[in-house]
């Protein structure tokens, strides 16, 4: 899968985020990172044929089967992305602290038993994947499904109902104290340095 449009939005001069990796063999792995940029929000990404398909979700993933989250399409990702963790500097694309909030392997719900990535695009393609996470924190089944009538990328990620379930969950719970400090004190940082510049809005 091309990376092309993920490389065009870096500058890799000054960002470490990685620009390649090569999944293991027969293991799918998935990866949420809470990205505090402009806007808090988590990142979901499933490796599928090579690269980590992704979806941004503004209230972060949930265990509640009641809470119907939206989350948007984005580029694929490289596969070491799923290694990722830190900041992201000021005037790059998403600039922010990125933490990885839960990573695990994950399995599709209707596998054939043949070939997973094959099966994985015609589900996406389709507008409705169905997986079970292997996650410290995600556990159990999900879906995620495409919205009709609505944007292109515009998708709901959504808790099946299994042994897994917690009702009224938030994502923010189960984050460590000190990466919500960090990402308070940069994004304050940041502010501050705008206002300070000597041409403000520019």
């Amino acid at each position: 899968m091309s990376l092309a449009r993920y490389k065009q939005k870096r500058n890799f001069g000054d960002t470490t985020e990685p620009t390649a990796g090569k999944p293991e063999k027969g293991k799918h792995v998935f990866v949420v990172q809470r990205h505090h940029a402009t806007r808090l929000h988590y990142d979901f990404r499933l490796e599928v044929d090579g690269v980590l398909k992704s979806w941004a979700v503004p209230k972060g993933p949930s265990l509640d089967p009641a809470d119907k989250r939206l989350a948007m399409q984005v580029e694929d990702h490289p596969y070491d992305y799923k290694d990722f963790e830190g900041t992201i500097p000021k005037g790059n694309y998403g600039a922010g602290t990125v933490y990885i909030w839960d990573k695990g392997t994950f399995e599709l719900l209707r596998d054939d038993g043949k070939s997973f990535d094959k099966e994985a695009l015609k589900e996406i393609q389709a507008g409705d994947l169905k997986v079970v996470l292997n996650g410290k924190k995600l556990k159990g089944e999900f879906a995620l499904v495409k919205m009709k009538a609505s944007d292109d990328n515009a998708w709901l990620l959504i808790k099946h109902r299994d042994k897994y379930v917690k009702e009224k969950y938030d994502s923010e719970d189960y984050t460590p104290e000190r990466v919500k400090a960090q990402g308070l004190r940069e994004k304050e940082s940041g502010r501050k340095k705008k206002a300070q510049s000597p041409h403000p809005g520019r």
